[in-house]
This record gives structure tokens, C-alpha cells and sequence, in this order.
């Protein structure tokens, strides 16, 4: 089932990446710099509300399928990594703690796709751990994106780096975590073909 409505939803996502990225390269006189935050803000936020709906429509409407389950968290992780680099590219973000979530993220990618591929997929299936650095990261990056104080007393910014650092701490402890639970496999896996 390659067209059914998750997977457009994650289509649509995927095609929203240019366009959030591209934000930031408008001319003043498309889109006014006071409005560029918002704008890539509720960008970001329209792409996470779809990967909550997605999942949720895939379930709902039986309309799950392989192709939909390797699709969704690709394009989770180019937003992820798109806003992460524009982060950096507005000074907003350290580049360290963009590389660390980054590459996490590609290397549980491929700790997974060698799981699966050894038949052992369900060992490295999301952790709580995981789960608390998604939403932790989740919520700095649109704070990070928003930046621009909001009243007298709250600021986005200082409120969104305090999270992404605590999202970068728990993505290197979540990674520790996958690697043993996997290295004994490895292991095993190794003497097997010996």
C-alpha cells in the first residue's frame, strides 16, 4: 500500500523540508525576518503533529505497511537533521551537540537495520529512554526555531538549549544503552559465521 493517507502524510513531510530549510533563504520582501521564525516554527511543528497523525491513521485505518514503517522515521530524521543544521547555521546551536544527535541517529540506524537483518530487530526496539529524548528534542527545537522572547519573563531560547542539551545527553546515554544490548549479539553473530 505505497498510496494510502499515512503514507502521503509522510510524503507531505518529506516535501516540507525544502520549504522549512528555504525559510531562511527568502527574500525580505517574500517574507519579513520577523516572520521567519514563526513561519519555519510552525513549519516544524505541522511535521511533527503528522508524524503523531500518520502512525495514529495507520493503526486506525488498518493501512499499515512495510514501506510506511522504513518511510516514517526517514523523513522524522531528515526534518530532525534539517532543523538541527539550520540551528547551527542561525547560531542557535552548537554544532557538537548537532553532530552528537545526528549521528546517533544515523548509527542506531544502521545498529537496526543489521538487527533486523540477523533477525533480532525486536532487541533494539525503542526504548522509555528513547521516547523521553524524542520528546525532549521534540519540544527545544521549535523553542530553538521560535526564539524570540515571548512576553517579559519566557524565553524560548534559553528554555529550548536547556532541553536540546538534556535531549544530546540522553540520545548518548539511549546509544550506550542499544550498543549493549546489541554488542552480545555481535558477538554471537561473529562466532557463528567462524
Amino acid at each position: 500500500m505505497l498510496y494510502n493517507v499515512p503514507n502521503l502524510l509522510t510524503f507531505l513531510r518529506i516535501l516540507a523540508i525544502p520549504l522549512f530549510v528555504g525559510i531562511f533563504y527568502f527574500p525580505h520582501n517574500w517574507l519579513l525576518p520577523e516572520n521567519q521564525n514563526l513561519v519555519a516554527t510552525l513549519i516544524f511543528a505541522s511535521a511533527a503533529i503528522t508524524d503523531w497523525l500518520d502512525g495514529y491513521l495507520a493503526r486506525v485505518m488498518n493501512q499499515t505497511s512495510a514501506f510506511g514503517a522504513f518511510l516514517d522515521p526517514v523523513a522524522d530524521k531528515l526534518m530532525v537533521s534539517a532543523a538541527l543544521i539550520v540551528l547551527v547555521y542561525l547560531g542557535r546551536l552548537d554544532a557538537p551537540i548537532a553532530l552528537i544527535i545526528i549521528g546517533r541517529e544515523i548509527a542506531i540506524s544502521a545498529l537496526r537495520e543489521w538487527m533486523a537483518q540477523i533477525g533480532k530487530s525486536k532487541s533494539v526496539a525503542v526504548s522509555f529512554l528513547g521516547k523521553i529524548k524524542t520528546t525532549s528534542q521534540m519540544i527545544a527545537i521549535p523553542l530553538l526555531l521560535y526564539h524570540d522572547a515571548i512576553g517579559e519573563h519566557f524565553d524560548p531560547q534559553l528554555i529550548g538549549t536547556w532541553l536540546i542539551y538534556i535531549a544530546a545527553f540522553l540520545t548518548l546515554l539511549s546509544m550506550f544503552y542499544y550498543l549493549k544490548v546489541a554488542l552480545p549479539l555481535a558477538l554471537k553473530e561473529e562466532k557463528k559465521n567462524f
